[in-house]
């Protein structure tokens, strides 16, 4: 500091002027796509991996070279992939190709899902605020936890004997 601070007035103006300048530094984000007008983002969930490319379209979803329906057969895990475009405003105007390896099929829905709303950010930066405040741009963090020796799971001891 190049100047003395003799009043908290001082203060306060020394403080409103970094923040004035740290709030015009800040770029608006720019759309990231393909050659191909597609936007690729990874989404994970527990020990599944989806690689999900979103473009224009009808809303076509195809995971594995299947269609959702018949790779998602319970409705509720086709549901989970239909909440980012819901919250985002965009039903049916994304067509959807993803695969998705591990896990089991509800965290694959959970990585897809992820991963589509990763890729909506990227291809409309205007889409983030929605899917932010919605917590679908956060990694969910839960996984299996570990068994421990000297127990019968992770934390189920075996059968205690008195006698």
């Amino acid at each position: 500091m190049a100047e003395e601070l003799k009043s908290l007035e001082d203060l306060n103006q020394a403080v409103a002027g970094t923040v004035a300048t740290a709030a015009v530094e800040e770029a608006p984000r720019a759309p990231v796509r393909d050659e191909l007008g597609r936007s690729y983002a990874t989404g994970k969930r527990k020990d599944a991996v989806a690689r999900v490319w979103v473009k224009p379209g009808s809303g076509k979803v195809v995971v594995n070279g299947k269609d959702q329906t018949v790779y998602f057969a319970r409705p509720v895990l086709r549901l989970i992939l239909r909440q980012p475009f819901t919250v985002a405003g965009v039903e049916d105007q994304f067509d959807v190709y993803a695969t998705v390896t591990g896990g089991g099929l509800s965290g694959q829905a959970g990585a897809v899902k992820h991963g589509i709303s990763k890729a909506l950010q990227l291809y409309d930066p205007s889409l983030r605020g929605a899917l932010k405040a919605a917590g679908f741009l956060t990694r969910d963090s839960r996984v299996v936890e570990r068994k421990k020796f000297g127990r019968r799971k992770a934390r189920r001891s075996f059968q205690f004997s008195k006698r």
